[in-house]
């Protein structure tokens, strides 16, 4: 049975983590010349501007699927100008960038605190790693519900935030990797790259090819991104 408060505790993570990631997304199209989701109120840490856009994808599903699988399944978007994305391609892959961006600053943010309290003898590496088991309280800290709390949020904010970054890094259609490849090509090559890039099917099959690959392609980074975390430990 799915405790509520964990329920809670990776919902509260999943908005915090999604709306920073698509606040960063609409920012940089603003900074970019593109206000659309600025006038959108999207550059906003406040979710609820982004809870309205999409109420499904960030509020009715992950509901639904933190409460019956144990963990949130959703989805959000920022408004943008496909017209000025086609006359600015490099700008609009930096706003492609901007959200795993934001997300792998949450990353380095939460390995930073983690290395701190560590530091201080709060928490403490765990004899094995999992998504919701990063760090654990310290037995010098004692067995209290308060650090074993602050734990499991921080164990759930770093691994969620890595899961974003690397998820949408991946360069395929409908994700953030594929609209930042404009990046890497040559001028000649973009506008048909960008033809074919938003075709429906494509990104269908991008999807679908997530969907399937996705938790062999995670685990790497996740093991890696634990073995900079503490670099004096070994988890296989």
């Amino acid at each position: 049975m799915i405790d509520p408060l964990d329920a809670l505790a990776f919902y509260a993570v999943f908005v915090f983590a999604v709306t920073a990631h698509e606040a960063a997304h609409a920012w940089a199209a603003k900074l970019g010349g593109d206000l659309t989701a600025y006038h959108g109120g999207q550059v906003s840490l406040d979710p609820i501007p982004h809870m309205k856009r999409e109420p499904i994808g960030m509020v009715v599903l992950p509901l639904i699927t933190v409460s019956t699988l144990g963990w949130p399944i959703g989805y959000a978007s920022a408004p943008y100008d496909p017209g000025w994305a086609q006359r600015h391609p490099r700008r609009a892959a930096w706003m492609a960038l901007a959200g795993p961006g934001a997300n792998l600053a949450m990353v380095l943010i939460a390995g930073l605190v983690i290395r701190a309290a560590l530091g201080l003898g709060i928490l403490e590496a765990p004899d094995s790693v999992h998504f919701t088991q990063v760090v654990i309280a310290s037995a010098q800290a004692g067995e209290t519900g308060l650090i074993g709390g602050v734990a499991y949020l921080l164990s759930i904010f770093f691994s969620l935030n890595l899961l974003l970054f690397v998820l949408n890094m991946m360069p395929l259609p409908p994700l953030d990797g594929s609209g930042a490849l404009p990046l890497l090509l040559p001028d000649s090559w973009i506008a048909r790259y960008q033809g074919i890039v938003h075709q429906p099917m494509l990104g269908l099959v991008g999807i679908v090819i997530v969907f399937n690959a996705f938790g062999e392609i995670f685990q790497p980074f996740f093991l890696l991104s634990i073995g900079l975390l503490y670099p004096d430990l070994s988890y296989g």
